[in-house]
């Protein structure tokens, strides 16, 4: 078995010194022909975030932040996995793990990490493969199978046999396959479940309706990312590792689009809050290695059938498609449904609280 290292975030000073440099250095495109955001993310906030990535921006605190909590790596199939392991105090801890996606970090998780403990849980938080602080694949086959079988083993190394696992977007997906798999998961909850719509929809509710337009918004819209990552994500990194505004620029469009925020992401995020996952980007330089699970995905699949283990929702409003439930019932076997007030795809970072309550009242129901 192999070892598992206790780690700690040091990002050298060098690196923050290139960033600064980079940014200083930006050469920037003329500004958008409309006054709004449907060209992508507009040049005057663009550069206001720049510049306080440059002359304000603090990732030493985030660093202190995030080693705040008990981070490791070990050895899985061949590479290294980052990953938080967080003990709660409570004899009968309940083991959890919690997986981040696309474009997001452990970062997401951090408001929700203490409350999680404090509620009696053991939380596992890792990094995907080629995101943040694990390892990059330098040979195909790191697909969704590949990393729920991954999360398993880590379970089992940490001494769990039995444990609940939670996702959103990838880790949705990743989620959602560690419950097909019915290993030591005993139970999932996801905030994006995966669900279809009946064959027959000769007369959608108003539900359904809401739901087929912002399929169809989204696939007229919102897909351009999903297809570049999906199809060239080596021709995409070359841009994104470079230049820290165009990293920026495509990870800050998406937490405005993606989540509950009135049409700006500052009504929800702080700057601080994008930034810190923005550099976290960064300083690993995983604009590559993180988009190659798209294209692993459509190489290798998802995954398919249902999943028979105890499954519990959490449905935030602003979620890029809210799937109405009965589209869900085929794909898993649903004990806990919970339509949320406000919120969007990024439930744990934007709605913390919502989202430790529904875990914790879940997973309660299977200790």
């Amino acid at each position: 078995m192999s070892a598992i290292t206790p780690f700690r975030i040091d990002v050298p000073d060098a690196v923050l010194t290139d960033l600064k440099d980079r940014l200083a250095n930006t050469r920037w495109p003329e500004a958008e022909c409309v006054d709004d955001w449907s060209q992508g993310i507009p040049l005057a906030y663009t550069r206001e975030l720049a510049d306080y990535w440059a002359n304000g921006y603090d990732w030493r605190t985030r660093e202190a932040a995030l080693n705040r909590f008990d981070q490791f790596t070990t050895d899985i199939d061949g590479l290294d996995i980052h990953f938080i392991h967080q003990r709660s105090s409570r004899p009968d801890a309940f083991p959890l793990i919690i997986t981040h996606g696309w474009p997001g970090s452990v970062v997401e998780f951090d408001k929700v990490i203490e409350p999680l403990t404090a509620a009696g849980f053991d939380v596992v938080c890792p990094s995907l493969p080629g995101y943040g602080f694990s390892g990059k694949p330098t040979s195909t086959g790191w697909g969704i199978e590949r990393i729920a079988k991954a999360w398993d083993e880590l379970m089992v190394r940490l001494g769990y046999d039995r444990y609940g696992a939670q996702g959103g977007d990838w880790g949705a997906v990743i989620t959602t396959q560690i419950g097909r798999n019915e290993r030591g998961c005993v139970a999932i909850h996801t905030n994006m479940p995966i669900g279809r719509p009946p064959k027959d929809l000769a007369n959608p509710t108003d539900e359904e309706k809401q739901t087929l337009a912002a399929m169809a918004e989204r696939k007229r819209w919102g897909t351009g990312y999903f297809q570049q990552q999906a199809t060239r994500p080596q021709t995409l990194g070359y841009g994104l590792v470079d230049s820290p505004v165009g990293q920026l620029a495509w990870i800050v469009e998406k937490f405005r689009e993606w989540s509950d925020c009135d049409g700006h992401p500052e009504n929800v995020f702080t700057r601080d809050d994008l930034l810190d996952n923005v550099t976290l980007y960064w300083v690993t330089a995983s604009a590559a290695s993180s988009a190659r699970l798209y294209w692993e995905s459509g190489v290798g699949g998802r995954g398919s059938g249902p999943v028979r283990v105890p499954t519990g929702v959490a449905s935030f409003p602003k979620e890029i498609v809210r799937m109405p439930r009965h589209w869900c019932e085929d794909s898993y076997h649903l004990t806990h449904w919970t339509d949320m007030p406000r919120g969007g795809h990024f439930a744990a970072f934007e709605q913390p609280e919502l989202f430790a309550d529904d875990v914790t009242a879940f997973f309660d129901s299977v200790r």
